[in-house]
């Protein structure tokens, strides 16, 4: 085990751009935060020329084997990798004495490359040699990690593993300054001092639920007056490429136009940290109301409890045990409803202690997601993984 020095940690991910890819924003400040904590990451991009993933993968394992790390730790997302197969094969090509670690950002949702009935795959699943949706990677690996209770709960019945979790942290840290960053904000947008600003953060995605907080808009202006929206995230993205990306945002502005409410919105794309950071500060509410529910595996949720910003969001079927109503956020009642997007904006726009309480509950919450407490755990499972190697050796 690596204890004089740094354990050195090659982790291989995907080629997406972070401003365009959540994963890729993960990995570039996971690989940030573990150089604080006694670890040397090594990134390996698994880059694809002409779409020829397995000649990536052969790449990466050959990358990998030239830098003889301690562990070698997948950072896995069908998504990350646009859908290829090549990451699930990678336990073939890299080097079998090295431990191997994956993080599942995302699970249960994806068949595999190859749609295969159940009745096919379950037995195949119980050999515990191939996993339907990561192929060779969670059965060859010594530690599987996810980010959340839902990818555990998964896991376990899927792949008959037990996950180590460890949390997410915000995609914007608070850059402080808040009281000028207001202002500044605020100026930019030629708000009033008895004007209200909405924020909406993240990958601007039809998921998100950004048409329905248009619509909302337009009823908080027709009761309050000056309300106006910022949406802070850029379009483009893994899941919406340009093309389909310039359409949606064609979609939402003439929502706008139609509700009457454009001259009320304004659409940043994608902003650096810094001010992003600002945007943050410069909310009265931050309202996320995503289609399918927000959970605390949402950075862009984490980014604004981080911000002590009052936050706004719509709940999943299965809610999120630590987003307590009226504690650490406030819940709209029903997903895909303008109408209850607007009550519930409407209330916390109302009641300034509720705002104050929301802003110390989301912080406190928050503050159990920061990247040296993700980047300490990570520290902590390559540790035990090392451990146990030198004990069974």
């Amino acid at each position: 085990m690596a204890t004089a020095d740094r354990i050195r940690v090659a982790v291989i991910h995907g080629p997406g751009e972070p401003e365009e890819d959540g994963v890729s924003d993960y990995v570039v400040r996971l690989l940030r935060a573990l150089a604080d904590v006694e670890v040397a990451p090594l990134p390996v991009p698994l880059q694809p020329t002409s779409d020829r993933w397995l000649a990536a993968a052969a790449r990466a394992a050959r990358t990998v084997r030239r830098l003889r790390p301690d562990l070698v730790h997948v950072q896995f997302a069908p998504s990350a990798y646009r859908f290829s197969a090549a990451p699930g094969l990678l336990p073939l090509l890299l080097p079998r004495d090295v431990p191997l670690v994956a993080t599942l950002h995302e699970y249960g949702g994806w068949g595999g490359p190859v749609r295969l009935p159940g009745a096919v795959w379950r037995p195949v699943q119980r050999t515990g040699l191939w996993d339907q949706e990561t192929g060779r990677l969670v059965p060859a690996s010594v530690a599987v990690i996810v980010t959340n209770p839902e990818h555990a709960e998964a896991v376990a019945g899927q792949a008959r593993r037990s996950p180590v979790q460890v949390p997410l942290a915000p995609n914007v840290d608070d850059h402080g300054g808040a009281e000028e960053a207001r202002r500044r904000w605020r100026q930019r947008l030629g708000l009033g001092s008895d004007a209200k600003l909405l924020v909406f953060f993240g990958f601007v995605h039809p998921v998100k639920g950004v048409r329905y907080l248009l619509e909302a808009l337009a009823a908080l202006r027709r009761s309050r007056g000056d309300v106006r929206l910022l949406v802070v995230g850029g379009f483009t993205s893994q899941a919406l490429p340009e093309p389909d990306a310039q359409a949606f945002r064609r979609d939402l502005e003439e929502i706008s136009r139609h509700h009457g409410v454009a001259e009320a919105v304004t659409f940043t794309g994608h902003l650096p940290a810094a001010d992003a950071s600002a945007a943050m500060h410069a909310a009265d509410v931050v309202v996320l109301p995503f289609t399918t529910g927000v959970t605390t595996k949402s950075g862009a949720l984490l980014t604004a409890l981080t911000h002590g910003r009052p936050t706004a969001v719509t709940v999943p079927d299965r809610p999120d045990r630590n987003l307590r109503p009226n504690e650490t956020v406030a819940v709209i009642p029903a997903r895909r409803d303008a109408a209850a997007v607007a009550d519930t904006v409407q209330r916390l726009l109302d009641d300034a202690p509720l705002r104050r309480r929301l802003a110390a509950g989301g912080r406190e919450l928050a503050a159990q997601h920061s990247w040296p407490v993700v980047a300490d755990a990570h520290r902590l499972v390559y540790q035990r993984v090392l451990a146990a190697r030198e004990g069974s050796g």
